[in-house]
């Protein structure tokens, strides 16, 4: 490892640091947008999920041209659109407006996270791949952390507009650091070898400390093509599909978790500024989740680790009600956190390194976006549940049956590249 290495490692951590942010803002501000324009929680359910819908679209459509024009640039683009978008949501008046907004920053943010997975896979050794992968992506429920506790301080005093606003700077100042700090893939430029690519490639091998090339390898032939159908060729479509069920299964249920947790504390009677803290706790719960779960991956598998972490957590939403009014209650939530977000980053890990470099970020990308279904579905109907009058416990029990299965369907990929 060369200070190349964990400078990209650091970036792309900060920019799912950035990209927890920007996912979780609407949450936090959801119980003051609804009480200043009286919003139904199904309203509030639909402009969830069109965040989601913007992110499916960014995983599955913007993610894959990363293969084609660099990690580098998609992740530039991805901050770019997340940034704007953010900052112009302050400025909402009107639902419609919000879910134009929401749609716009999810394609940034889906395409953010396919990006830098794929991007840091490419610049760790094999041995600890799953754990930096893990790593890296631990930065989104870090920035949902960090977010909250500005949130808490911010949204009271100032109101929702500018948690937005802050948001949106906070993202925008980033944009410098991608360009002139983020190592382009070197994999990318050796396999795809676009204009100067020999000049960059030895520029990053002498930061590494590599002998450099005189002349490039021979173009690898295009043995894949740059679509769905490379995921669906004989020795993928069975654990493609595999982990698109799990991650389909665990997305509806972190989403619906992730926004709907301070709304559902809001129901029960705490304050704004504690239903903030109970989702801050949520994602304090995921940051030790996430990097607990790479370093059991290391050591005993993705598959095996990952399984657990999923039907444990299910376990544990199941008999929610037993800590309903505990003095323990907060330290549930972040047991939640540390199960559902710990299992379901695993899962980005199993995606980056079960496919090739030529379509990496194709793979990565479309298990993020098939997943992403599930987290339109999840918050959607946790409106439709609250709206009805369902309790806390009763949401957690109807929740826990995906993210068993999801935890079942991991247990059994079969994917020879996945231990």
């Amino acid at each position: 490892m060369t200070g190349l290495q964990y400078a990209t490692i650091v970036i792309c951590f900060v920019m799912n640091m950035l990209d927890g942010m920007d996912v979780m803002v609407i949450s936090y501000t959801a119980p003051a947008i609804a009480k200043a324009w009286d919003t139904s929680p199904q309203a509030l359910g639909i402009v969830f999920s069109s965040g989601l819908v913007g992110m499916t679209f960014g995983a599955i459509l913007l993610a894959p041209y990363a293969d084609k024009i660099g990690r580098k640039s998609m992740i530039l683009l991805s901050a770019i659109l997340m940034g704007s978008t953010i900052f112009l949501t302050s400025f909402a008046t009107s639902i419609s407006y919000l879910l134009l907004c929401r749609f716009i920053s999810g394609l940034g943010i889906g395409s953010m996270l396919a990006s830098t997975a794929s991007l840091t896979a490419e610049y760790t050794p094999n041995k600890t791949k799953d754990f930096w992968v893990s790593f890296v992506i631990s930065g989104y429920p870090v920035g949902a952390v960090l977010s909250g506790l500005v949130a808490a301080k911010i949204i009271p005093q100032y109101g929702w507009t500018i948690m937005f606003q802050v948001a949106g700077y906070a993202t925008l100042v980033a944009i410098p650091l991608i360009y002139f700090f983020l190592a382009e893939s070197l994999s990318f430029y050796l396999k795809a070898q676009p204009k100067f690519a020999l000049g960059k490639i030895n520029q990053i091998l002498l930061q590494m400390g590599v002998d450099t090339l005189v002349v490039l390898p021979d173009k690898p032939s295009e043995q894949h093509s740059k679509s769905i159908k490379s995921l669906m060729t004989k020795t993928y479509k069975i654990p493609t599909i595999q982990l698109w069920v799990a991650l389909f299964l665990a997305f509806a249920t972190l989403y619906f978790l992730t926004s709907w947790i301070p709304k559902l504390a809001t129901n029960a009677g705490l304050s704004i500024e504690l239903a903030i803290y109970s989702g801050t706790v949520f994602n304090v719960g995921a940051f030790i989740g996430i990097i607990t779960q790479g370093y059991f991956s290391s050591k005993f598998g993705l598959k095996k680790t990952i399984g657990v972490f999923l039907i444990l957590t299910a376990i544990l939403m199941a008999v929610f009600q037993l800590f309903i009014g505990s003095d323990i209650l907060l330290f549930i939530l972040g047991l939640l956190g540390f199960g559902i977000q710990g299992g379901f980053v695993g899962l980005y890990a199993v995606a980056a390194r079960m496919y090739p470099t030529e379509f990496r970020t194709t793979g990565v990308g479309w298990s993020i976006g098939i997943g992403r279904l599930g987290g339109i579905i999840g918050p959607a109907l946790g409106g439709i549940l609250i709206g009805m009058g369902l309790s806390m416990s009763a949401n957690f029990l109807i929740y826990a049956i995906p993210t068993v299965f999801a935890g079942i369907m991991t247990l059994y990929l079969s994917s020879k590249e996945i231990s």
